[in-house]
């Protein structure tokens, strides 16, 4: 594949001719450095577009690859994440808030705590209808569809993760070496952490440790926040119920 590429843009180039009409003075101006640039990106861009009539640029994997990169991640992935995870993480950046109060007198039987973390405790995914045209077309004529719920922290940390791997510059880059998916990850190691007080048989009426961790998350999150282009926690924008459904708009909901 290699040596085709290569015979390609060497045929190409062969091919590549300074039209006739250029006047002499004009052929001496292209001696310019800014001009033989020029020429030069002319020659390469032309090469490349004849290169992927062929298919050969397609074909190849270094290609493949280099179609995505700074422009690809920050005029594309990045508006599309914030319109389907701005609204979920809001949300719960909100919920979490909402029982520091709770948290601070140290009772993780608090209902609030409690509901933070319920598998059960928000619905994530509304119940659809599934008949065609209003018609039920399922044998136990059952079109009202099933509701998916789960905890309000499980749903935080897969809506956090999804917005942070958007927001990279360059498409070969793991994911866990992404500034916001390494500050995501601390903050859901610190409140995994007090997740297992709260879910414990016999919750603590006064677990310092759990105060800690969420604590210790606050601070994290306010990082996170910040490389994901949201306010602070103390900025008083969480202080409203958010929208968790997709967005038709990237900016702050």
């Amino acid at each position: 594949m290699k040596s085709a590429l290569l015979l390609s843009t060497l045929a190409f180039s062969q091919a590549f001719t300074i039209p006739s009409n250029i006047s002499p003075s004009t052929t001496a101006l292209r001696t310019h450095q800014g001009e033989e640039v020029e020429s030069r990106r002319d020659f390469f861009s032309a090469s490349s577009a004849a290169l992927g009539l062929l298919g050969l640029v397609a074909a190849s994997p270094e290609g493949a690859l280099a179609s995505g990169g700074a422009t690809a991640g920050k005029y594309t992935t990045i508006p599309i994440a914030k319109r389907r995870y701005y609204g979920r993480v809001q949300q719960a950046v909100h919920e979490y808030l909402a029982m520091g109060p709770a948290v601070i007198k140290g009772d993780m039987n608090d209902p609030q705590i409690q509901l933070f973390f319920d598998i059960n405790g928000v619905v994530v995914v509304p119940a659809k209808r599934k008949d065609i045209n209003g018609v039920c077309t399922k044998k136990d004529n059952n079109c009202k569809g099933q509701e998916i719920r789960d905890s309000r922290w499980n749903d935080m940390k897969a809506s956090m993760y999804l917005l942070g791997n958007a927001f990279r510059i360059n498409q070969q880059k793991a994911p866990d070496n992404l500034p916001t998916v390494r500050a995501a990850k601390a903050f859901f190691k610190e409140i995994d952490a007090m997740e297992k007080s709260v879910k414990a048989k016999k919750p603590s009426s006064m677990d310092k440790a759990a105060i800690g961790h969420y604590a210790a998350g606050l601070d994290i999150l306010d990082t996170y926040l910040d490389l994901v282009e949201l306010p602070p926690t103390d900025s008083g924008h969480y202080d409203k119920e958010f929208d968790i459904l997709v967005g038709e708009s990237a900016r702050i909901t």
